[in-house]
């Protein structure tokens, strides 16, 4: 028996997405990563890495392409952060990833964008792809991110310092 006044789930508004990145990206964690996250029109999350910096780099054993850690980085970022798309209030956090890196990214800046897939309850599946700066996809992630039902500490986003 089902309830008709239920619906699809609501989404949050693209305010409240806002508010979250911007508390988000003000994070030393972030400030010192050089990322930004975003979620254009509430349905994606984009993270932003616009300035490759050397630290970044040192890929297949070269100066030029990204380092797989720090693509794995953005890979847990952006799929832990789908979360957000669903109730940005809500703690949540990356349980699982499965990357596929098919190319060296190359470039002075990447993007990486993850989108749900599927959600449950407790738990959502999501997809994230890496773009180099010519816009050519070079890896792909699917991830597990577990929904708590506890708020972030400062209550709107998972920034903590």
């Amino acid at each position: 028996m089902s309830d008709s006044s239920s619906g699809p789930p609501s989404r949050p508004t693209q305010a409240a997405l806002e508010r979250y990145a911007e508390l988000f990206n003000q994070s030393l964690t972030m400030r010192h990563f050089g990322a930004s996250v975003s979620f254009p029109e509430g349905r994606k999350v984009v993270v932003s890495l616009p300035e490759l910096r050397p630290e970044h780099r040192g890929g297949v054993g070269s100066a030029a392409a990204v380092n797989g850690g720090i693509l794995a980085a953005l890979f847990d970022l952006a799929i832990g952060t789908c979360g957000a798309l669903v109730d940005p209030s809500r703690r949540c956090a990356t349980v699982q990833l499965s990357m596929s890196f098919e190319r060296p990214v190359t470039g002075d800046h990447i993007r990486v964008e993850a989108e749900i897939d599927s959600q449950g309850l407790t738990l959502l599946f999501a997809t994230a792809r890496v773009y180099d700066s010519e816009g050519r996809m070079c890896g792909r992630c699917q991830g597990v991110v577990r929904l708590s039902n506890l708020p972030w500490s400062s209550g709107e986003s998972p920034a903590i310092n």
